[in-house]
């Protein structure tokens, strides 16, 4: 069991370089968007079955956010180039910058004994639905060639932008404000 699920995690860190060939490259709009709509899903499946079966483990405490950004990343970059839009690839580096500054924000609270202070809360993983969320949407609208659905992931991803932000700033409070 513990093989699968942390197989569920490779998938999304594999999953992110195919998906941006898929979509910048080749115009494989509906394959991208299976391929995604899948790899997203492993993103609860991974932690869900790690907890009910007790398999938590800190490899996979550490590679899970990770493959998730991974996968975003190469998303959010690929469908920036493939809808030629100013707006989703500054919309996209807002929300990679923040995951970047979380990250050096865990990494120093690792090394100072503050871990709690960047735990991923309810509200994060909120946001990660919802930028998976716009990714699937955008893809969906490329694939059907629907400028309103494209139109609607672009709310969708301000959204995610919004929660993105908050998020970090709750995580940046937390982090560098003692607690008295």
């Amino acid at each position: 069991m513990n093989y699968l699920i942390q197989s569920l995690t490779y998938f999304r860190i594999i999953t992110g370089p195919i998906l941006f060939l898929l979509i910048a490259a080749f115009d494989f709009f509906g394959l991208a968007l299976l391929i995604f709509v899948v790899a997203a899903a492993t993103d609860y499946f991974d932690g869900y079955l790690a907890r009910k079966y007790n398999l938590v483990s800190v490899l996979g405490s550490v590679l899970d956010p990770i493959a998730d950004k991974i996968l975003i990343t190469f998303a959010i970059i690929a469908l920036g180039l493939a809808l030629n839009s100013i707006y989703v690839g500054f919309v996209g580096c807002l929300i990679l910058a923040r995951e970047f500054w979380v990250a050096a924000l865990r990494d120093m609270n690792a090394r100072n004994g503050n871990s709690s202070a960047t735990e991923v809360t309810f509200l994060a993983k909120i946001k990660t639905f919802i930028q998976l969320l716009a990714i699937a949407g955008f893809l969906l609208g490329l694939y059907s060639n629907s400028a309103l659905i494209i139109f609607l992931s672009n709310f969708i991803l301000f959204l995610a932008l919004i929660i993105t932000i908050q998020t970090g700033l709750s995580y940046t409070i937390a982090s560098l404000i003692k607690k008295i």
